[in-house]
């Protein structure tokens, strides 16, 4: 056995609680209550296509229920392709889980059935792996055999050979044979096939899953491959963070989908000559995300981010991190998540040490992070006022250079909205466009790549000022990853978009200076999560944008107070320095069950001057005018000017 010493062993079985054990037993119930299902052909497609296409949600997964599947919002039954295939993916992904839990159920408890199980499951697969036919379709992604990407292959593969570790002392010797060849060997040979030379967190997870099966195996060649060879873990590292340590992908949750698959990879190969832990590399990427956290402790749900995955989480990370770096703040990190959840799992209870009584706590200071890309302002508390600045950085990023998102009073006020299931229609159709996002956008489509500025940034008693600054003058390079083109060149050409914001005791100062020497159709975009409290006649009006409705537009002379109700009354004040149009309207949210208000500015001047003033205290009163060539907002309750 590689994951675990007798030693640990031992004290796990000394420690291990009920709940533990009846956790496991419940995560597993679908596999242990049920004869053993293994699909005899390669039918598992994407679990990315179990979502309800008008909602946006995840449908009830029914283990006697392979055929029909039901909206949780509606009770919609949904049939046939593809939901037949990601109903598989699913159960692919269940037997798969419980190969490594059910091994760790029976190390802990000594009972034959969960023992049986396992074998049962692997000898199963061992059994139609190798006749599994190679498919896949999937934006983006390699083929799969069990499944249609490689990525899914990579994923039930890492738990397969880990379950097959813990139980393989009880395995006759042509079992043995028969799942390491026919399953691990088979595996681990396609993933290197089908391994892509780019900078990715699939190439991580393929990397991470053929060295977990060359530890098991005690076969060398695949860890060299894994490790050491171009693309491998190492050469991820080298290449794929950015300054700081985030990973270039630009989201939170795919910074933390990598670190878990090098630390899946660390649990086995710790101590070993192909461990990479005493690089500097993992400690940047623990510790860089706490720097980001917003007043809810949530993480910005910046680029592609399902709901959900913004929660503060990875207990098994960083279980295993605080155990071999010791650092203070992994450790008050778990002291913060076991607030609210028990510490009963696997990787507390093998690698689980005492935790200091201070819990993490949000950050009240701001932090500006260029190499990261983002900037948050914290002056108050529950607000923060995030900047989104950085690089493009391929599949999973979003076409949001210098995206806005506002937390006050505790809760989202301006939201970057992530996304929902990579299949459903709103992915690709709304949530991942420069439309659905408080940025610039462009005759109404998506902002190519491009490489923000920063031109300022300090922070004084009065105010915190960040100005940067982005164009589209020239092509910026495209990361050394595979991505495919739903952007528009030609709307962008040499548009200069700059974006100063600075943030008050009482306001968040917006100023937008747009050059458009093409004539465009530019909008400035907000998304407000509060209701519109229009008194002032509208006209109604059509939108090209997807998904977004209820459109009405006023002129914009000066300066235009719009008013919204959220927890407390908000008003965002208009002003303009060019011809330009307001426009309200209302689109989804996340879920989109729910709606949000569209705060619009449109014009299409060579030159066009903007700024949003949004009173952060519900109770200030705002002007705005032009002075000598300034643009001057006045505080009128607390007397104060500021320069936008």
């Amino acid at each position: 056995m590689k994951q675990f010493t007798a030693e640990q062993l031992t004290a796990a079985r000394q420690n291990v609680t009920p709940a533990i054990l009846a956790g496991l037993i419940e995560s597993n119930r679908d596999v242990i209550n049920n004869d053993t299902l293994v699909p005899e052909t390669g039918c598992a497609t994407w679990n990315h296509y179990f979502f309800c296409p008008e909602h946006s949600v995840r449908l009830l997964w029914n283990r006697h229920s392979p055929n029909k599947h039901r909206c949780p919002v509606d009770e919609a039954v949904f049939t046939g392709e593809p939901y037949y295939g990601a109903w598989w993916r699913w159960l692919n992904g269940l037997n798969a889980k419980a190969s490594y839990e059910l091994s760790v159920l029976w190390l802990l408890t000594g009972e034959i059935r969960y023992r049986d199980k396992v074998i049962d499951i692997l000898m199963q697969y061992a059994k139609y792996y190798p006749d599994y036919q190679e498919h896949g379709g999937i934006p983006y992604n390699g083929p799969g055999k069990a499944n249609a990407q490689t990525l899914c292959e990579a994923n039930c593969h890492a738990d397969f050979a880990r379950g097959f570790d813990l139980i393989r002392s009880e395995l006759t010797t042509e079992q043995n044979e028969f799942i390491a060849t026919r399953l691990l060997r088979c595996g681990a040979d396609f993933l290197m096939q089908h391994r892509s030379n780019q900078i990715h967190n699939h190439e991580v997870k393929i990397s991470a899953t053929v060295g977990i099966i060359g530890a098991v195996l005690e076969e060398n060649a695949y860890l060299e491959f894994a490790v050491n060879s171009p693309y491998g873990l190492r050469y991820q590292l080298e290449n794929a963070l950015l300054p700081g340590g985030l990973w270039f992908e630009g989201s939170l949750h795919y910074h933390y989908y990598a670190l878990e698959a090098f630390f899946a990879f660390e649990k086995l190969a710790k101590n070993s000559e192909f461990s990479l832990l005493d690089q500097p590399f993992y400690p940047q990427m623990l510790s860089l995300p706490m720097q980001f956290l917003l007043p809810d402790m949530t993480l910005p749900k910046v680029n592609d981010c399902v709901n959900g995955q913004e929660q503060l989480g990875h207990a098994d990370i960083y279980e295993f991190a605080y155990l071999y770096y010791g650092k203070e703040v992994y450790g008050q990190l778990l002291s913060c998540l076991y607030r609210t959840t028990p510490r009963n799992h696997i990787d507390a209870l093998f690698y689980g040490q005492p935790l200091p009584a201070d819990a993490l706590q949000a950050p009240t200071a701001s932090e500006h992070h260029p190499g990261a890309g983002f900037t948050l302002i914290r002056n108050a508390p529950g607000r923060a006022v995030c900047i989104k600045h950085g690089p493009y950085g391929g599949e999973h990023d979003h076409y949001d250079r210098l995206n806005l998102m506002v937390f006050n009073q505790g809760k989202a006020l301006f939201p970057d909205l992530g996304t929902t299931g990579y299949g459903a229609p709103l992915h690709y159709g709304y949530y991942k466009n420069s439309f659905s996002h408080n940025t610039l956008c462009v005759n109404g489509l998506n902002q190519p790549p491009a490489v923000p500025r920063v031109l300022r940034y300090d922070e004084t008693p009065a105010a915190t000022h960040l100005i940067t600054e982005v164009d589209w003058k020239t092509q910026a390079a495209l990361p050394d990853s595979k991505t495919r083109v739903e952007w528009d060149e030609e709307s962008y050409r040499d548009v200069v978009f700059r974006r100063s914001v600075q943030v008050t005791e009482n306001l968040l100062i917006d100023r937008w200076d747009i050059e458009n020497p093409h004539a465009q159709c530019v909008d400035a975009i907000y998304l407000i999560r509060g209701e519109s409290r229009p008194d002032m006649p509208q006209t109604g009006i059509s939108l090209c944008y997807p998904y977004v409705h209820q459109a009405t537009q006023m002129p914009l002379n000066g300066q235009t107070d719009l008013r919204y109700q959220a927890d407390k009354p908000v008003t965002i004040s208009c002003f303009s320095l060019s011809n330009a149009h307001v426009i309200q309207a209302k689109g989804p949210d996340n879920p989109s069950t729910s709606e949000l208000e569209y705060l619009i500015l449109r014009s299409h001047d060579l030159r066009v001057c903007w700024v949003f003033v949004t009173d952060l205290s519900g109770e200030s009163e705002v002007s705005i005018e032009a002075r000598e060539g300034e643009i001057i907002v006045t505080d009128k309750g607390l007397h104060k000017d500021y320069l936008a």
